[in-house]
C-alpha cells in the first residue's frame, strides 16, 4: 500500500517542511522552497534479501587492491588510486574541465579495466568529438547516453563494469518522483540509488556534480555525506592551471591536491608544481615560503607592495591569503618591530594566486612586507617558514622535515625556521644553511641586513 506525500524542500540546503514558507527556516534563503510530491511506502512492506549481522572478527581483512586512474596526480588526491566499490563526487565550475579529465581518465583505465561512461548531458556524437580532440586510446570503454535512472541502473547491471562514470547527476531523473531534474530531491534520491548499486556490486562510481552560486558542491550537504570521496576541481578562466583538491576522503588524507595544466589536447599533469609558483629573482617585496597541502610540500612566492596611503583608512587587499591573517601580521610588526604601518597601503599576493591556508607562511608574509617597505631585497636564495604568535615569537611549524627536504630538492641555499630539534638540524647540516630564530625581530635583522 502506498500514497502520495507532498513536502516542501529548500533547493539551497535540502531541508524539508510540511508547509510553505517564503524563507527557509534552516539556511534563511528566500524563495528557495519548492513543493515536491513523492511516494510514501508502507512501513509494513516485506523486506527482501534480508541480511544478517556477523561477528566482527569474522570479517575478512584482506588488503584492498586499488587500481590507477591513469594520472599520478589524480591517484594522489584519491589516496593512492581508486578503491573498488567506492563512490567519488567530483565538482567544479562550468567549463573548468570536469568532463575532460574524466574522459581522459576513463580511456586510461579502460586499458586494464572495464569502464562504462554514462553521459546525461551530451549525445554520443558530442562525446566522440571531444574524444577525438583529446586523441585518447581505449580498450574496454563503453558509452551510454541516458537520463532515466532506471535505464541507467539496468545498463550498469548488464555491463557490470569495474568503473562507472555519471556525467552529471543533475541531468538524471527518477521517473517515480514528480520533481524536476536537478532539484534537491532528485539529486539526493538518484545518488542514493546509485550508491546502493555500487556498494552491492563492488563497482567504483564517479559522479560529476555541478556547483551552486556560493560554490558548494552539487545540491545539499546530504549528497556529500552519501559518497566516500568529495573532490573539487578548481581554476579560473585566465590561468591554464587546474587544481584537484580532496574535501573528504574515507580512504586517504583530506585537502590533498593534484595540479594539472589545461592544453588544447586535454589536461597534462604538473610533475614539479613548485616551479610554477616560484620565481628565482631576488627583488624587494618577494619571499618564498614552503606550505603543506595534504601530504605534499609546495614552494610558493609571496609578493608584497607597501605604499604611502592617500586615504584616511589605508587599503588592505590579499590574493591567496586570508585578509584577517594579514591584519594580524601587520599588528605584530607594529608592536614588536616598532614600524608604524597604519600610514601605508598593503597589498599581498601569492604566486599564481595559489591559496595558502598553512599558518607557517606568516613569517614569509611579514618579511615580504618589510622588504617592500624598506625597498631592500631579502636574503638571496632563501625560504621563510614559521607561524607568528601575537607576542612576536615564531612558533614551530608542522611537517617541518618535509618542508626542509623540499627546499633542499629545489636547490634553496638558506632557510629561516623556528628553533629545531638537534637531531633534525644535524640531518640537514651539510645540505642547506639553516638559520633558527625565536622571534620576528631576529628574523628581520637576519633577512634584511644589507
Amino acid at each position: 500500500m502506498s500514497s502520495k506525500l507532498s513536502t516542501f524542500v529548500c533547493q539551497n540546503c535540502g531541508s524539508e517542511s510540511s508547509q510553505y514558507f517564503g524563507r527557509c527556516l534552516n539556511c534563511n534563503s528566500w524563495n528557495s522552497i519548492v513543493e515536491e510530491i513523492k511516494s510514501k511506502r508502507s512501513k509494513y512492506q516485506d523486506i527482501k534479501n534480508h541480511k544478517k549481522s556477523i561477528p566482527f572478527n569474522e570479517i575478512s581483512s584482506k588488503k584492498i587492491s586499488r587500481f590507477t586512474s591513469g594520472f599520478r596526480e589524480f591517484d594522489r588526491v584519491l589516496g593512492g588510486g581508486i578503491v573498488p566499490g567506492s563512490v567519488v563526487l567530483l565538482g567544479g565550475e562550468p567549463g573548468i574541465g570536469k568532463s575532460t579529465i574524466v574522459l581522459q581518465s576513463a580511456g586510461k583505465i579502460s586499458l586494464n579495466e572495464k569502464v562504462l561512461y554514462i553521459t546525461a548531458e551530451e549525445s554520443l556524437e558530442q562525446v566522440k568529438i571531444r574524444w577525438e580532440r583529446l586523441n585518447q586510446n581505449s580498450n574496454d570503454l563503453q558509452i551510454f547516453a541516458e537520463t532515466n535512472l532506471s535505464q541507467i541502473i539496468g545498463e550498469i547491471k548488464r555491463v557490470n563494469p569495474s568503473f562507472a562514470i555519471i556525467d552529471s547527476i543533475q541531468a538524471i531523473h527518477n521517473h517515480e518522483m514528480q520533481s524536476s531534474p536537478g532539484s534537491v530531491s532528485q539529486v539526493r534520491e538518484c545518488s542514493s540509488e546509485l550508491q546502493n548499486l555500487a556498494k552491492d556490486n563492488n563497482i567504483s562510481l564517479l559522479i560529476i556534480g555541478h556547483v551552486t552560486k556560493d560554490g558548494s558542491l552539487a545540491g545539499p550537504k546530504t549528497l556529500e555525506h552519501l559518497v566516500d570521496t568529495v573532490i573539487n576541481f578548481e581554476g579560473d578562466n585566465i590561468s591554464s592551471h587546474r587544481l584537484l583538491r580532496s574535501i573528504k576522503n574515507r580512504f586517504g588524507s583530506t585537502f590533498e591536491i593534484g595540479i594539472f595544466e589545461m592544453l588544447e589536447e586535454g589536461l597534462r599533469e604538473i610533475k614539479n608544481p613548485s616551479s610554477i609558483f616560484t620565481n628565482k629573482e631576488n627583488i624587494s617585496g618577494v619571499t618564498t615560503t614552503i606550505t603543506n597541502e595534504g601530504t605534499r610540500p609546495l614552494a610558493v612566492d609571496i609578493q608584497a607592495l607597501v605604499n604611502k596611503t592617500f586615504y584616511s583608512n589605508p587599503r588592505r587587499t590579499t590574493t591567496g591569503i586570508s585578509i584577517n591573517r594579514l591584519h594580524q601580521i601587520l599588528a605584530v610588526i607594529e608592536k614588536h618591530v616598532g614600524i608604524k604601518l597604519s600610514e601605508f597601503d598593503c597589498y599581498i599576493a601569492t604566486g599564481g594566486g595559489f591559496e595558502i591556508n598553512d599558518p607557517s607562511s606568516d613569517l614569509g608574509v611579514a618579511i615580504s612586507i618589510l622588504s617592500s617597505l624598506k625597498n631592500i631585497p631579502p636574503l638571496a636564495n632563501s625560504s621563510f617558514i614559521g607561524e607568528l604568535g601575537l607576542s612576536g615569537q615564531v612558533r614551530k611549524s608542522n611537517n617541518l622535515r618535509t618542508k626542509i627536504e623540499e627546499a633542499v630538492r629545489l636547490g634553496i641555499k638558506n632557510i629561516v625556521v623556528p628553533k629545531l630539534e638537534e637531531e633534525l638540524n644535524n640531518n640537514f647540516q651539510n645540505l642547506i644553511n639553516i638559520k633558527e630564530i625565536s622571534n620576528i625581530k631576529e628574523a628581520v635583522d637576519y633577512s634584511l641586513s644589507k
